[in-house]
């Protein structure tokens, strides 16, 4: 299914390149696109490969998305932002690439994974701040839900993680697309409760709707996303 998307994504771009009058083949600009580490890694570097095929001549640049707020994309100082966040301006347009859901990953060496919510909860910890008074969803959730872990330690992204969990019993409850990038060696498992899903979505300003460059773009990324889901 997401191959047929991808292959579907891919005609679409063809069409649009075709009547809108966009030629990526002789496009030679800079694609601005905020991202965080997530997303990034799982996506940026095949749209990389994708735009070396189709737009050799173009120039790839990555900022952090943060939590994007519309100022970022009102001034342009990125074309397109890929976040689980969206601004609340009614000028910011957004569609949903792919969804994710949380997941726990721990060492199978010194562990199995927690087989309910008291082992969880029992359990130390590592988890992710972006930054003060920014938690993750997965945290803001658990405490509208009267849940509580034990933390051990809090570190600023994803890439610190695993050194804190490796070779130890903690858990981190952590986006489960890291399994492909970031925690790629560690076992995971479900976690014992439901959570919400977590869509992640891209982001631009609504001047750039109609545009070619920019719809071929949007169409180049949706498909680079369908072809990184993992099986």
């Amino acid at each position: 299914l997401l191959a047929d998307r991808a292959r579907a994504l891919l005609e679409g771009m063809a069409a649009l390149a075709e009547d809108g009058h966009f030629d990526p083949a002789s496009f030679q600009g800079c694609l601005q696109i905020a991202a965080n580490p997530l997303q990034r890694d799982l996506l940026l570097p095949r749209l990389l490969a994708r735009l070396r095929r189709e737009a050799p001549q173009a120039t790839l640049r990555v900022t952090p998305s943060d939590v994007p707020t519309a100022d970022m994309l009102r001034d342009a100082q990125c074309q397109l932002a890929i976040s689980p966040r969206l601004p609340d301006a009614g000028d910011i347009v957004h569609r949903r690439l792919f969804e994710d859901r949380y997941a726990v990953f721990f060492d199978p060496a010194c562990r199995d994974a927690p087989a309910d919510l008291a082992q969880w909860s029992q359990a130390e910890h590592v988890t992710v701040t972006h930054g003060p008074q920014r938690p993750l969803a997965v945290d803001s959730w658990l405490a509208a839900h009267g849940y509580a872990r034990r933390v051990a330690v809090e570190v600023t992204d994803f890439s610190g993680v695993r050194a804190f969990v490796q070779g130890t019993s903690r858990l981190a409850t952590l986006p489960s697309l890291l399994r492909v990038g970031a925690l790629a060696g560690l076992a995971h498992a479900d976690l014992p409760f439901a959570t919400d899903p977590m869509p992640i979505y891209a982001l631009w300003h609504q001047r750039h709707q109609a545009d070619p460059m920019h719809r071929w773009l949007r169409a180049a990324l949706e498909a680079v996303a369908a072809e990184a889901m993992p099986a």
